[in-house]
């Protein structure tokens, strides 16, 4: 049986062959290995194109795990790996003072730019042969302090190994300077309301202005949150308007709770009952309430239902609408009638309705 070869041009010596000759063989495929595994290789390049080849069982520099690309091109060189159905991958180090473009076949290319490094993979696909650049999803751009915003020095920045900074060293993120026995917060220090101007540039007074969102840290919702035992108020125009206790909420003014008012109902109408609380229906057709799944048990409120300018419209019930006796609805039928409907949400799929208030006028 003769010989065959890996891609990368080590011979695999068949049985019973090269009698006398293993160990220079062997020798040889130690060297390739060598080569794969640990040489760099200087490659010199001339005009626009250089061929990069693998041999079968004898040295050759596309064998070279790392290629150092030197030389003087004409101009962008073109290095061809042959043969095409050889699967290698490269460490590309390229100085040659022009692009480099890696090509196997016409399945695809790598451009190597001149002073750049890449990784790159040769698929051995023969004529469609495409090379892989494996290092293109993994760029990073290189940031300096200057690109983040910071005035400080590096040794200025040493916060957490116990370092005082000093007033030049702490220049916050929006740039505003701080005396260093104002920012020490975290160690127990108690700021007091001329030190503490916010992130966003404002000064506290007697008074600590909120902004639109408190994220508390770790949380996954955006609900504010206060210590069980504080009560806290909210005001607009330095009247309280809402205060949130441990015992309840109070409301000063009118509270006023979100209505659906829907000028076009015929069919099967489901309700929204997370977004609304409230219900102005005109009926334009017979309706019938399709059970909803959004109810909150608890939730109470009112359907409006207006005959439009032909009347007689009637609305049936889903099966989760219930009423006193089972005796459903009878509307007005006049046309441009207006009754009222109350409800109230007494388990899921329990929605009760109270006795209709008839043609209003």
């Amino acid at each position: 049986m003769p010989s065959t070869y890996t891609p990368g041009g080590i011979e695999l010596i068949g049985d019973g062959e090269q009698s006398g000759n293993w160990g220079g063989t062997t020798n040889t495929n130690l060297q390739i290995l060598d080569r794969m595994i640990s040489q760099a290789g200087t490659i010199t390049l001339s005009g626009t194109t250089h061929t990069l080849t693998i041999s079968d069982g004898t040295l050759s520099d596309g064998q070279y795990g790392v290629l150092v690309f030197g030389g003087s091109p004409s101009g962008t060189n073109t290095v061809t790996i042959s043969p095409n159905d050889a699967q290698r991958s490269y460490i590309v180090k390229n100085g040659s003072g022009e692009s480099v473009v890696r090509t196997q076949g016409s399945g695809g290319n790598v451009t190597v730019a001149d002073g750049k490094t890449a990784l790159v993979y040769c698929d051995g696909a023969g004529s469609g042969a495409a090379v892989v650049d494996l290092t293109a999803d993994l760029a990073v751009t290189a940031l300096t302090l200057a690109d983040l915003g910071v005035t400080a020095s590096a040794s200025e920045l040493n916060t957490l190994d116990g370092i005082t900074a000093t007033t030049a060293e702490l220049n916050i993120l929006d740039g505003v300077t701080a005396d260093a026995t104002e920012l020490n917060i975290l160690d127990g220090v108690t700021a007091t309301t001329a030190e503490l101007n916010q992130l966003d540039g404002n000064t506290f007074t007697s008074d600590l202005t909120i902004p639109d969102k408190i994220i508390h840290a770790g949380d996954t919702d955006t609900s504010i949150r206060f210590p069980a035992a504080d009560a806290v108020a909210f005001e607009t125009a330095g009247s309280e308007r809402v205060r949130v206790t441990t015992t309840g909420l109070s409301v000063t003014g009118t509270a006023l709770a979100t209505t659906d008012t829907d000028t076009s109902n015929t069919g099967s109408v489901t309700l929204d009952f997370a977004a609304n609380q409230n219900f102005v229906l005109t009926l334009t057709g017979n309706v019938t309430l399709a059970n909803p799944t959004t109810e909150q048990v608890g939730q109470s409120g009112f359907i409006v239902f207006i005959q439009d300018a032909t009347g007689s419209r009637t609305v049936s019930l889903g099966t989760d609408y219930e009423t006193a006796g089972g005796a459903g609805l009878t509307l007005s039928t006049d046309a441009s009638a207006t009754d009222v409907v109350p409800y109230i949400v007494a388990a899921s799929g329990r929605i009760l309705l109270g006795a209709p208030q008839l043609a209003f006028s």
